[in-house]
């Protein structure tokens, strides 16, 4: 299940895992954000927060997940990473090349400190 986190700035998607993610997740809830976002920014931050009791993705959220970067590729500004899941984290690293933007990982204990990075004005 995808939460969406309202207390961000009006360029930043913030969001929170919990549970299993499924590719409705992603179509109903975080796609049509990020696409209103874009609509009035031209780029887009992402606080993403998958917590301790994620069981993990379907297929079709991992796949919507690859379209909506792809689709997206130059637009992506700042993607801030909060998790303490190693598989995730490991994943992630993996495939880090191919994200596009900056993007940082942090601990849960770092939420904080995460929330400040993808926020921050430069």
């Amino acid at each position: 299940m995808i939460d969406i986190l309202e207390d961000f700035p009006d360029t930043t998607v913030a969001l929170r895992c919990q549970g299993r993610v499924t590719r409705e997740d992603y179509e109903n809830i975080l796609i049509p954000r990020v696409n209103a976002v874009l609509a009035r920014h031209g780029k887009v931050r992402i606080y993403y927060e998958i917590g301790p009791d994620v069981s993990g993705f379907e297929a079709g959220a991992v796949w919507e997940d690859t379209k909506l970067g792809f689709e997206h590729l130059t637009r992506w500004e700042r993607v801030a990473l909060v998790t303490d899941l190693e598989w995730v984290r490991v994943a992630v690293g993996a495939f880090r090349f191919l994200m596009p933007g900056r993007l940082r990982l942090f601990h849960g204990s770092e939420a904080s400190q995460a929330r400040a990075w993808v926020t921050a004005q430069e």
